[in-house]
C-alpha cells in the first residue's frame, strides 16, 4: 500500500489538500516507525495516513520501517 503514493517521485495528493508525498525508501527506520505511531495516535495530522496507521500493529509498523528503511531488521 505504501509504495502506491510514497514510491512515485514528485507525487502529490489532493486529499485533504494538495500535499507533496515524501519518498520513504531509505528513510531512517526509526523515523518511519515513530511517524507511523504518531499518525495512529493522532499526533500527526493527515486523514489518510491516520486511517492507514490505525490498521497497523506495532509489529506491522516495525516490519514496514525495516523494509522501507532498508535495514533488514525490525525496529522496536
Amino acid at each position: 500500500m505504501c509504495i502506491g503514493c510514497h514510491g512515485i517521485p514528485m507525487y502529490k495528493t489532493v486529499f485533504p489538500e494538495v500535499y507533496s508525498v515524501p519518498m520513504i525508501a531509505g528513510q531512517s527506520p526509526d523515523y518511519i516507525f515513530k511517524a507511523l505511531r504518531a499518525y495512529r495516535a493522532g499526533d500527526r495530522g493527515h486523514p489518510s495516513m491516520q486511517g492507514i496507521a490505525k490498521s497497523l500493529s506495532d509489529q506491522d509498523m516495525a516490519d514496514l520501517a525495516a523494509y522501507y528503511g532498508g535495514t533488514g531488521r525490525a525496529v522496536k
